[in-house]
């Protein structure tokens, strides 16, 4: 509930000075996405860094185990809001298998061709 009600205070204080909001990282569940739409809205457009356990464990400096867990957990938990935003079409999935430069520009190419 922090969370959000710190998010909601950051975006309404910007409302007239900005086209949108890149929240990073948010929601990692499905609850604090229904709950997220209560209380602000719906979002217009969702990203996913879609991406292979593998590249996420070749990134990580945690041992293998930590980073097996983290893994395992994020998969789990993401799996079913990456469905929720699916079936709302809101959901696009960037493929983050490449340089930190090719997906970064994919996410420009995303963005921008939605704010047309």
């Amino acid at each position: 509930g922090i969370v959000l009600e710190l998010l909601k205070e950051a975006m309404v204080s910007k409302l007239g000075d900005t086209k949108g909001f890149l929240i990073d990282g948010y929601p990692q569940e499905l609850k604090d996405a229904e709950e997220f739409e209560s209380k602000i809205g719906e979002p217009k457009l969702v990203l996913c860094l879609d991406c292979s356990a593998e590249t996420i464990r070749s990134q990580s400096s945690e041992s293998t185990e930590t980073t097996e867990d983290r893994t395992e957990s994020y998969y789990r938990a993401s799996n079913p809001l990456i469905a929720y935003y699916e079936s709302k079409t809101q959901l696009c999935k960037v493929d983050a298998e490449g340089t930190q430069e090719d997906v970064f520009l994919e996410i420009c190419k995303t963005i921008d061709s939605f704010l047309k």
